[in-house]
Order: structure tokens, then sequence, then C-alpha cells
């Protein structure tokens, strides 16, 4: 991997990417960074509290100090759904790693989030609602997601079955 040592996996919620980290990590020797922890960590509460609390430019900056200190270590690391879609994101991704998105269709997306506990875009709505916002939220993300240098599609793979192919990519 060379100088850009860290594995940015971006995707949409329900694409697997904290599962699939956890196990890369696991088949590279590396640690495995969750930005959404560390978010939960620095701000003593979870996720759908901040937004809740502070709205979701709090949440937002508080997302990029988690990047930042991740930049350029030798990890692999899960971002949140909207992380690449921000400013200058997919430039400081690309410059202190290698992205790889874990590709997934809505219809696939929409039934792993299931009642979207604990995902506040998706918070409160039926599940018509909720597929129609993964929807829009995919194309609004799509372009940001598809400068990954490696993509890996997820539908109809178990999460030892997406590791192997993203480190398979990566050799």
């Amino acid at each position: 991997m060379g100088r850009r040592r860290t594995v940015w996996l971006v995707g949409m919620m329900g694409a697997g990417k904290s599962a699939v980290g956890r196990r890369l990590a696991g088949q590279l020797g590396l640690p495995f960074v969750d930005t959404d922890l560390e978010v939960e960590r620095d701000a003593g509460c979870s996720v759908g509290d901040l937004f809740a609390r502070e709205g979701e430019r709090a949440f937002r900056a508080r997302e990029r100090a988690a990047i930042e200190r991740c930049a350029g270590r030798a990890a692999v690391v899960a971002l949140g759904g909207g992380a690449i879609a921000q400013r200058r994101a997919p430039e400081r991704l690309a410059e202190t790693g290698t992205i790889v998105y874990l590709k997934t269709r809505v219809e696939t997306l929409a039934a792993r989030v299931g009642d979207a506990r604990g995902r506040p875009l998706l918070g409160g709505l039926d599940e018509a609602a909720r597929r129609a916002e993964i929807e829009r939220l995919l194309g609004e993300r799509a372009r940001h997601y598809e400068q990954a240098e490696v993509v890996v599609e997820t539908d109809d793979r178990d999460v030892e079955a997406v590791a192997d192919a993203v480190l398979e990519a990566l050799s």
C-alpha cells in the first residue's frame, strides 16, 4: 500500500463497511476504526443523539476530525455513508490511502437497514419512505463513491466473500 496506507471503506449505510472492515483488518493485520464509533466516543453520545442535540453539521465536523486522526495511518477505516460527499473529502481520502467502495443495490440496502433504528437520516420513516430516502441519498452520493480506486459489489455476498474480494483487489 506504500505511502498511502489507510484503507478507506465507503458506501451507503447497510453496505457492510463495519463488518467487512473488521474482517479485512484482521486479514491485513491492521487496526480497524469505525468513524461513527469515534464520533460517538468524542461526543459522549450516540450518533442519533448527536444529530438530535446538535444537528448534522456538528456530526460532520466531528466526522472530519475523526478522518483526520486516521489519515495516513496503517488502518482499515469504515466511514459513515455521507463522509465522502463532504467538501474536499474525496481528495483527502485519496491522498492518504486507498478508497474502497462497497457498492450495494437499493433493495439490499433497504433490507439490511431494516427498521433503521439508530440511523438518524432514516429514523421514523415507514418502509416505503426509508427505501425512497436510501435511493435519494445514493443518487446524491454515487458520483463520490464512484471515485474509489476499488469497487466491490456486496449484493448476494457474505462478509467473508466481500472482505476476500477487497483483499484480492488491494493485492
